[in-house]
């Protein structure tokens, strides 16, 4: 299962959008710098969904909004043509279920990705430790 997860994160591209509300989206920016992923960060402000500063380039999409529905933007982003997309544990709506059940595109929800992102002396560390031991990694 984690596979997934740890195939999103080798992109060398990303584009996190967020609202500021998830302090996550802030510590996974920095992680994917560290790791020299180039990063676009886009301010997502309630009422908004304008997605067109992403560059094209972008390979994989971390969403972490609760101002807007993340499924108006996926639904954007989907035109636009980007297929790979992870919206942040707890920010996913029916909206995001039903858009990544419907199939053409790679969707992660229900997962933070500071579990696969922090070291292992952090939180996120001991989290990534439990989930490995209950099998929900």
């Amino acid at each position: 299962m984690a596979d997934k997860q740890e195939d999103f994160l080798k992109a060398n591209s990303f584009a996190v959008l967020t609202d500021g509300s998830k302090p996550a989206m802030k510590w996974a920016v920095n992680e994917l710098d560290k790791r020299g992923k180039k990063v676009s960060v886009i301010e997502v402000s309630s009422g908004s969904t304008d997605i067109s500063e992403i560059p094209d380039d972008v390979e994989n999409i971390i969403v972490g909004v609760t101002a807007v529905d993340p499924a108006d933007l996926i639904m954007s982003l989907r035109e636009k043509g980007f297929e790979h997309f992870w919206v942040h544990w707890n920010t996913d709506t029916p909206g995001v279920r039903e858009i990544c059940a419907e199939g053409g595109i790679n969707c992660i929800t229900g997962k933070c990705p500071m579990m696969y992102l922090g070291n292992d002396f952090s939180i996120h560390g001991i989290h990534r430790a439990l989930a490995k031991l209950t099998g929900n990694y």
